[in-house]
């Protein structure tokens, strides 16, 4: 099946009040986990390779690009390639050539002027190269010598008069809101500001996105999705999951070496992990096993 177009999977779903999963690979066991549990979900998905995913593959992009292209032309639902976290124009200017359809460009820690000055310019090269550009915006500080706040840093949140201003001046397609979740949350305990996502999303025409979605429970997800979330962002739930599976097993087997045993039990992990999520923003059950092909 030919890459999907990130813009298309996130319209289509705003357009009926949904959301599509968007999920961070770091090895080619992530990309064959979530095309895995897309497929057994029946759903479109999102592969996403971020800033810190290239900085680990030794600062090469297109390894693992490459090899998630491969696997979205083989999948038997829509599957679309987005590059996340972005914070430098280098990384930037390799995205349309590596089958990327769109990118998240983040200068979010940045003061409100800078980082609007700096993502005007990323969404100016990204739409004259055919991408569709994301971006983030929080409570941010600087004033009196603070620090600026991180986006997802504890008690940032999204201000909705400042959000109209920055989508209509940057040009963003779509924009991550600062509501409550958290980057590598282990544990699913964040609570969601629901009625700031209800204003976010009357103020706003771009499709919203949920950053630090691992740390959100289930009841909480359908909520953000119901208030008008349209991406769903999981990257952390995927390692806690194949983490635990490979330390079951090996613990179960110490003496083991063949490492096809152990990734196989920590794809097969992450795959149902997968398919639970997507079933959870789409509002369905979840099935009792996950089929993923064999090793």
């Amino acid at each position: 099946m030919p890459l999907a177009q990130t813009g298309d999977l996130v319209t289509e779903a705003a357009q009926v009040s949904g959301a599509v999963a968007a999920f961070n690979v770091v090895t080619l066991e992530h990309i064959e986990a979530v095309i895995a549990g897309a497929e057994a979900a029946r759903a479109p998905v999102i592969l996403q390779i971020s800033e810190n995913a290239v900085k680990f593959r030794y600062g090469r992009l297109i390894p693992l690009a490459r090899a998630a292209t491969t696997a979205a032309h083989l999948a038997q639902v829509p599957v679309a390639l987005h590059l996340d976290h972005v914070s430098g124009d280098e990384l930037l200017r390799q995205a349309a050539d590596a089958g990327f359809s769109s990118v998240m460009y983040d200068a979010s820690r940045l003061p409100y002027a800078q980082n609007l000055a700096a993502t005007r310019a990323a969404v100016a090269w990204g739409h004259a190269n055919g991408l569709w550009v994301e971006a983030e915006l929080g409570q941010v500080g600087g004033k009196h010598e603070e620090a600026p706040l991180d986006a997802h840093a504890p008690g940032a949140r999204t201000r909705p008069l400042e959000a109209l201003g920055f989508v209509r001046d940057s040009g963003v397609d779509a924009l991550a809101v600062a509501i409550g979740s958290s980057h590598a949350m282990t544990t699913r305990a964040a609570a969601l500001d629901h009625a700031l996502l209800a204003r976010l999303a009357a103020t706003l025409d771009v499709p919203l996105v949920l950053h630090g979605s691992s740390g959100v429970p289930d009841a909480e997800l359908a909520a953000a999705v119901r208030g008008g979330i349209a991406k769903v962002n999981v990257g952390t739930a995927l390692n806690v999951a194949m983490t635990a599976a490979i330390r079951t097993y090996l613990t179960a087997n110490p003496h083991a070496v063949d490492s096809r045993r152990y990734l196989s039990v920590g794809r097969e992990a992450m795959a149902r992990t997968v398919t639970e999520l997507i079933l959870t923003v789409r509002g369905a059950g979840v099935p009792a096993e996950v089929p993923v092909p064999a090793a």
